[in-house]
C-alpha cells in the first residue's frame, strides 16, 4: 500500500478516506483483541523484493495476525512462479541467495545457489507472543519444509517504547525486531564444519571376540602391520596437528543480513550444508527407538537426504568435502542398518539394498570402515603403520553401532550367524568393485586397503562357498568368482595362506601358489590332497594326472625329478611319463633315469624300460627288461602254485582244441588273466622271441639256466631259446607234442625260429630267413615229429596237410622212406601227385631248356657261317722248305 501523499493522478477511483480511529499500540506480549480489530481495520506494511532480475515478490494478507501470501509477478505485472505462504502477515521480508544477494566470495557460492526469503512474524507461543524469522525456500515447489529463528527472551525488554510516528495511525506497529540486507557482508567461522570433515584415527573395538569365524570356531591370529605404541603416539600427534590447521580453513561463511532486538544485533548466517545435513541424519537417528541390542532406522527418511544431494556440484573445496562427508554417513548409516538388523520373513528388502549398495560405491568412504561392522570380516582389517584415518563424523556414528554389534558376546555370535545372505551378497559386489580400483593413484592407504579388500574377499567367498556346498553338491557360480580371485593374484597373500588351510580348501590353495609361479609349493599342496589331507571343495579329482601335466610345463629340474619319483612310486605308468613326454621342459638321459628309478623307485623301471624298449626301440636297454620279467616270472611261478597250475591249465586246453586254431601266442593273449606276471610273459616272449631283430640279442644260456626248473612250465620259453641255441628238432619236438602248436611249427621251419611268438606281423629281414635247403632240413624234422603224434587221426590229418602243402621242400625217397608201410597210398596221394606232377614239370622244363639250347647253338653256328662267307677266301702263305 501507498501513502496518500504519493497517491498517483491517474487512478480513476479515488482511495478510501482514512479511518476515524487508529488502533492503539499493543504491548508485544499480547495479540490486539479479535473484537477490536473487527471494529477497526488495520493498514498492512507493504513489502515488495526483487529476487530475481526480471520478478518481484509481493507481500500480501487480510490482517496481521492471519497468514500472509507471497506473490511473484515478472515486469508486465503477470503472476509466475508458484505463492509462498507466511504464517502470520510478515513484518519484514528479505530475500536471501539465488539470484540476488550473490557475492564475489568463491567459498560461500552453497549460499548463493540456493534462494530463501526470510520473514519476521510475531506470532503467539506457548508461553506468550514471541518474536522469530520464518525461513524458506523460494526457488523450490511450494510445501517445503520451513525453518525458524526464534529471537532470545531476553531482548524482550529492549523493545521501543517511542511515541509512534505522525502516520502511525494508519500502520500496525511492530515489535522490536528487525531485518535488513546490507550492501557489505562479512565472513563468519563454523569451527563445527572443520571438527567434523577433519580426518580423525578410527581406533577399533576390541579385538576381544574378533577371533570367530561364521562357525563359531576360532580363527589364527593375524598380524595386523601397527606401529609400536610410541611411534604411534608420535605419529598421532603429528597427524592430529595437521588436521587441526586444515580444519581451520573449512566452514567459512558470508552474510550481509543482518538481524536485530534492542540493543542487539546479529548477522543472519547459513548454516553450512555439512551442519544442515548432518543434523538431519543425526536427527533421524536420535528419533528411532533404540534397545541394547539394536537400532532401527527410517531409512526412507535417510535416502531421502541423500536424493536431495543428486545432480548436486561441489564447488568449493569445503562444498566438496562436505558432500564427500555426507554421502559417506549416510551409506554408512544405511549399511550398518542393514548388518546391525535382522530382516524378517522371506521378503528381503531388495530396492533398499541396491540403494545401498549404490551409496556405498558413490560415497567412496575407506572399504575398512564399513567392515568393521561385519564380524564375519572385521578381523581381516589391516590398519597399517600409520592407523585408519576417516572424517571425524564418521568415526562417531562407527562407534555408535559397534557399541550394539559388540556389546557381548552373545551378541557377537549372533550377528555372526544372523547375517543375511544378500547382505552378504552386496558386501561381496562391493569389494568386487573396490578390487577392481587397484591402480588407482587417488586412493590413500592403498596397500592396506586392497590388502583388506582381498582379505575380505577371499574369506566372504569361502563362507558363501562352504554354505552353498551344503545346500547343493554341485559347484556354484560362488566357486567360479573365488579362482578369480586367487588366479589374479591377492595382495595379502599370507592371510589368504592362513584362511584357505583355516577352510581346509587345499586346491584352490594351490590355485593361489600358481598365481605366483610357486611351483613347489603348487606341487607340494596337491601332493597333501593325494595322499589323503582333506580338502573340502573336493575339486582335485584327477589329482596324479594333474601333477604330471604341470610338471611338463614348468622348467625347474629338481622339482621335475623329485616328484616325477614320487609320481612314479604311486603310479608308475604316469611318473614315467615325466621323464619320457618328448613336451617335456626338463629332458633326462634315460641312463639318468633308469638309476634314479632303481635307486627311488624300483617298481616303476620297468615300465620306463618298456617304454625304452618297445617305444623307442632302444635294444641296448633290452636286457635289462628281460632280466626283469624273468624275475617276476620266476618270482611268481616259485612262490605260487596256483600260477603254475594257469600254465598248465593253458597248455591242456589249448592241446584240446581242434583244427584250426589260432597259435598259442594268440591264444594266450585273449585269454589273458588280468596279473601283472602274465603280461610280463608276454612281454618277454615277445623280447625273447626276436621283435627287435636279429642285431639283438641276449644271454641265452644264461636264462636257460633260470628257468630249467621251470622247464615243463615256460615251454615256449625254452622252444625259443633252443632255437637259438640251433637246437632245432628239440624246439620243433616241443612245438608239436607239448604245445601242439602246429601253425607255430610251420612257421619255425620257414623263418628259422627267428621271429616267433611275438604279436608283430610285419616283413621279416631278408637276411634272418634260413635258405632253402636249410628249411628242408627242418621240415623233415618237423614232418618226424608229426609222425610222433599219438593221436592217430591227428598224425594223419598233420602229415597230410604239411606234405600237401609244403611238398617242395620234401625229398620223394626220402618221404617215402619215413612214411610206415601200413599206411594207405591214398592217405599221401596229394603229396605223391603234387611230388610227380613237380617231376613231370621239372622234366618238361628240361627238355624245353635243352631243345632251347639245340636251337641256339644251331644259331650261333648259322651266324658264324654267315661271318666267314662275308670274310671270303684268304690264302695263308706256307713256310718255304729248304
Amino acid at each position: 500500500m501507498t501513502s496518500p501523499g504519493r497517491q498517483s493522478g491517474n487512478f480513476e477511483k479515488p482511495l478510501p478516506a482514512p479511518p476515524e480511529e487508529t488502533v492503539a499500540q499493543a504491548e508485544p506480549s499480547q495479540a490486539p483483541s479479535p473484537q477490536f480489530l473487527s471494529k477497526t481495520p488495520a493498514l498492512l506494511r507493504p513489502h515488495i523484493s526483487s529476487p530475481t532480475p526480471s520478478e518481484f515478490l509481493l507481500a500480501t494478507g487480510t490482517a496481521p495476525n492471519e497468514p500472509g501470501v507471497g506473490i511473484f509477478v515478472n515486469m508486465e505485472g503477470d503472476v509466475v512462479r508458484g505463492t509462498l505462504e507466511f504464517s502470520q502477515y510478515p513484518n519484514t521480508i528479505v530475500v536471501d541467495g539465488g539470484m540476488t544477494g550473490a557475492t564475489s566470495d568463491s567459498n560461500n557460492f552453497e549460499t548463493n545457489s540456493e534462494g530463501y526469503v526470510l520473514a519476521t512474524i510475531t506470532r503467539a507461543g506457548d508461553t506468550g507472543t514471541e518474536r522469530a524469522v520464518e525461513i524458506q525456500r523460494w526457488d523450490v515447489d511450494a510445501g517445503e519444509a520451513k525453518d525458524w529463528l526464534v529471537v532470545p527472551d531476553d531482548t524482550a525488554t529492549h523493545m521501543s517504547s517511542q511515541p509512534a510516528p505522525e502516520d502511525a495511525g494508519n500502520m500496525i506497529p511492530t515489535a522490536d525486531l528487525g531485518l535488513r540486507a546490507t550492501n557489505a557482508s562479512v565472513s563468519i567461522g563454523f569451527p563445527e564444519v572443520g571438527e567434523k570433515l577433519k580426518s580423525k584415527r578410527l581406533v577399533l573395538p576390541t579385538q576381544r571376540f574378533e577371533g570367530l569365524n561364521a562357525s563359531g570356531e576360532n580363527l589364527p591370529s593375524i598380524d595386523r602391520e601397527g606401529p609400536s605404541p610410541s611411534t604411534s603416539k608420535d605419529q598421532d600427534s603429528k597427524r592430529n596437528k595437521e588436521e587441526e590447521d586444515f580444519a581451520h580453513r573449512l566452514g567459512s561463511m558470508t552474510s550481509h543480513i543482518v538481524v536485530w532486538s534492542g540493543p542487539q544485533i546479529w548477522w543472519a548466517v547459513r548454516n553450512p550444508l555439512a551442519m544442515r545435513l548432518d543434523a538431519v541424519i543425526d536427527q533421524v537417528l536420535e528419533s528411532s527407538p533404540e534397545s541394547i541390542s539394536r537400532i532401527t532406522l527410517d531409512r526412507g527418511k535417510v535416502i531421502g537426504i541423500v536424493n536431495g544431494l543428486r545432480g548436486r556440484e561441489a564447488h568449493t573445496e569445503t562444498e566438496f568435502l562436505s558432500l564427500s562427508y555426507i554421502r559417506q554417513k549416510i551409506s554408512l548409516v544405511l549399511f550398518a542398518d542393514l548388518v546391525a538388523n535382522r530382516w524378517e520373513g522371506p521378503k528381503k528388502p531388495g530396492p533398499d539394498l541396491r540403494i545401498t549398495e549404490g551409496l556405498l560405491m558413490e560415497g567412496a568412504v575407506d572399504p575398512r570402515l564399513p567392515l568393521t561392522m561385519v564380524p564375519l570380516l572385521r578381523r581381516e582389517i589391516i590398519e597399517g603403520s600409520t592407523g585408519i584415518w576417516v572424517h571425524a563424523g564418521l568415526v562417531q556414528i562407527a562407534q555408535r553401532y559397534w557399541s550394539n554389534l559388540y556389546g557381548s558376546p552373545n551378541t557377537v555370535e549372533e550377528s555372526i550367524t544372523t547375517v543375511d545372505g544378500e547382505v552378504l551378497g552386496l558386501i561381496k559386489r562391493y569389494l568386487i568393485t573396490w578390487r577392481q580400483r587397484k591402480g588407482f593413484g587417488s586412493i590413500a592407504d592403498e596397500a592396506e586397503v586392497f590388502q583388506t579388500v582381498d582379505a575380505a574377499l577371499l574369506h566372504l567367498l569361502l563362507h558363501q562357498d562352504r554354505q552353498s556346498s551344503r545346500v547343493t553338491k554341485s559347484p556354484s557360480s560362488i566357486r567360479t568368482e573365488l579362482y578369480s580371485v586367487v588366479d589374479h593374484s591377492v595382495d595379502c597373500f599370507d592371510r589368504a595362506v592362513i584362511l584357505l588351510e583355516k577352510y581346509k580348501r587345499l586346491y584352490v590353495l594351490s590355485r593361489l601358489y600358481q598365481s605366483r609361479k610357486m611351483a613347489g609349493n603348487v606341487l607340494h599342496t596337491w601332493r597333501r590332497i593325494i595322499e589323503g589331507e582333506p580338502d573340502d571343495g573336493g575339486e582335485l579329482t584327477d589329482g596324479e594326472n594333474e601333477v604330471r601335466r604341470y610338471l611338463l610345463k614348468i622348467k625347474d629340474s629338481t622339482l621335475v625329478e623329485n616328484y616325477g619319483i614320487w609320481l612314479a612310486k604311486r603310479h608308475p605308468a604316469l611318473g614315467v611319463q615325466v621323464f619320457t613326454d618328448d613336451s617335456s621342459r626338463v629332458k633326462f638321459k634315460p641312463s639318468q633315469v633308469v638309476q634314479l628309478l632303481k635307486h627311488r623307485a624300483p617298481e616303476a623301471v620297468k615300465v620306463y624300460l618298456e617304454h625304452l624298449v618297445f617305444g623307442k626301440k632302444n635294444v641296448q636297454y633290452a636286457n635289462d627288461l628281460i632280466a626283469y620279467y624273468l624275475d617276476n616270472v620266476l618270482q611268481i611261478l616259485e612262490s605260487s602254485d596256483e600260477a603254475r597250475a594257469s600254465l598248465s591249465q593253458s597248455y591242456e586246453t589249448y592241446r584240446a582244441l581242434s583244427p584250426p586254431k589260432p597259435t598259442y601266442r594268440q591264444f594266450i593273449t585273449d585269454n589273458a588273466i588280468s596279473e601283472t606276471w602274465w603280461h610280463d610273459r608276454l612281454r618277454l616272449l615277445e623280447l625273447l622271441g626276436g621283435s627287435h631283430g636279429v642285431g639283438f640279442s641276449y644271454d641265452v644260456s644264461g636264462i636257460l639256466t633260470r628257468i630249467e626248473p621251470f622247464e615243463q612250465d615256460l615251454v615256449p620259453e625254452s622252444i625259443i631259446l633252443d632255437g637259438r641255441q640251433g637246437r632245432h628238432q628239440q624246439a620243433l619236438r616241443l612245438l608239436t607234442h607239448g604245445l601242439g602248436d602246429y601253425h607255430t611249427a610251420i612257421n619255425y621251419c620257414l623263418l628259422g625260429g627267428s621271429s616267433i611268438f611275438h604279436p608283430t606281423s610285419g616283413p621279416v629281414p631278408i637276411e634272418s630267413i634260413p635258405s632253402r635247403e636249410e628249411q628242408a632240413t627242418l621240415f623233415r624234422y618237423l614232418l618226424s615229429e608229426f609222425l610222433r603224434i599219438d593221436d592217430i587221426s591227428n598224425r594223419l590229418e598233420r602229415t597230410s596237410v604239411l606234405l600237401e602243402r609244403f611238398e617242395g621242400w620234401f625229398d620223394v625217397s626220402t618221404v617215402l622212406n619215413l612214411i610206415p608201410d601200413s599206411w594207405s597210398v591214398e592217405l599221401i596221394s596229394g603229396f605223391l601227385i603234387s611230388a610227380f606232377r613237380r617231376l613231370v614239370h621239372e622234366r618238361s622244363e628240361a627238355m624245353i631248356a635243352k631243345a632251347l639250347s639245340g636251337a641256339e647253338n644251331l644259331k650261333i653256328s648259322a651266324d658264324f657261317i654267315d661271318k666267314c662267307e662275308g670274310f671270303g677266301p684268304q690264302i695263308e702263305a706256307g713256310d718255304q722248305v729248304q
